[in-house]
């Protein structure tokens, strides 16, 4: 398995387990998590370094041990990635309506101007047409989080409400999104990641699968997953073609989810396995 960056694992690793654990993580038990997926000590702890910087991680001994706990600004980055990254799981309600974003930025606010046309993007908006953007409604706190955060407000509106009429709606949404791209990365998704996942919890309580290669298999699927949504807005289920691609590769996802042995993260994060992981692996292996 080729070592992935250290920084991309690591900020997956804090997303998936550091707010289970009372928002902090011993040093150790980073590195010896990471290290399970190619990613030597060095690079983790120059990525631990990083996210301090950027004011996510803040040093703290909890009963003797050194580690790094969330601070807000991570707590509050890591909520709304779980309201992009994991929407795809919960198609957006039809009726519920849309949000539209419109904005006339002036041309020396220009870096502004590209800086919210690509967050929108991320975000999962759709550009409908020069400076008219729309996504579900319910990104609407998003969008006007993204405005106060570039100080645009005086330049934007936002909207929410239904479509009444017009141009036919499923055609808008073609033409507002690269769907076929969409459809293809989650296809992609189910391609690399059914050998090795399908049937993943079953595998696990048949002790073919162990705890290391758990943990394994499932960072590199949530990592690979990650990016998925930033495309998909979670759109209405009525408005994509029939065998879109997008509910196996949230089906496949689930069942990774729920086949991950959490013990094993535990063992890691205590003090048992900092000093021989591979006894305590063996030893779970050997009773799962």
């Amino acid at each position: 398995m080729a070592a992935l960056p250290s920084r991309t694992l690591l900020v997956t690793l804090l997303g998936a387990f550091a707010r289970r654990t009372d928002d902090w993580m011993p040093i150790s038990g980073i590195v010896a998590l990471l290290a399970e997926l190619g990613a030597d000590e060095s690079s983790v702890r120059t990525s631990v370094s990083r996210l301090k910087k950027r004011r996510w991680l803040e040093a703290e001994k909890r009963q003797g041990r050194s580690g790094y706990r969330l601070t807000d600004v991570a707590k509050d980055a890591l909520a709304a990635g779980d309201r992009v990254i994991w929407h795809a799981r919960q198609p957006a309600n039809l009726e519920d309506g849309w949000c539209i974003a419109s904005f006339s930025v002036p041309e020396k606010d220009r870096a502004r101007r590209h800086l919210l046309r690509s967050r929108l993007a991320a975000l999962g908006f759709g550009n409908v047409g020069q400076g008219v953007w729309i996504a579900p409604a319910r990104m609407r706190k998003d969008a006007l989080q993204l405005i106060d955060a570039l100080e645009l407000r005086d330049y934007t509106n936002v909207f929410t409400g239904r479509h009444e009429g017009g141009q036919d709606l499923t055609t808008m949404i073609q033409s507002s999104w690269d769907l076929d791209d969409i459809d293809a990365r989650y296809r992609a998704f189910v391609a690399e990641h059914t050998r090795d996942l399908e049937g993943f919890p079953q595998q696990i309580d048949h002790s073919a699968v162990g705890p290391r290669d758990a943990f394994v298999r499932y960072m590199l699927a949530v990592d690979d997953w990650r990016m998925l949504p930033l495309r998909d807005p979670g759109l209405p289920r009525e408005l994509l073609r029939s065998d879109w691609a997008g509910d196996e590769a949230v089906r496949l996802l689930a069942s990774i989810v729920d086949g991950l042995d959490e013990e094993y993260i535990a063992v890691c994060l205590s003090g048992r396995g900092d000093k021989d992981l591979a006894e305590v692996l063996a030893a779970l292996e050997a009773s799962s």
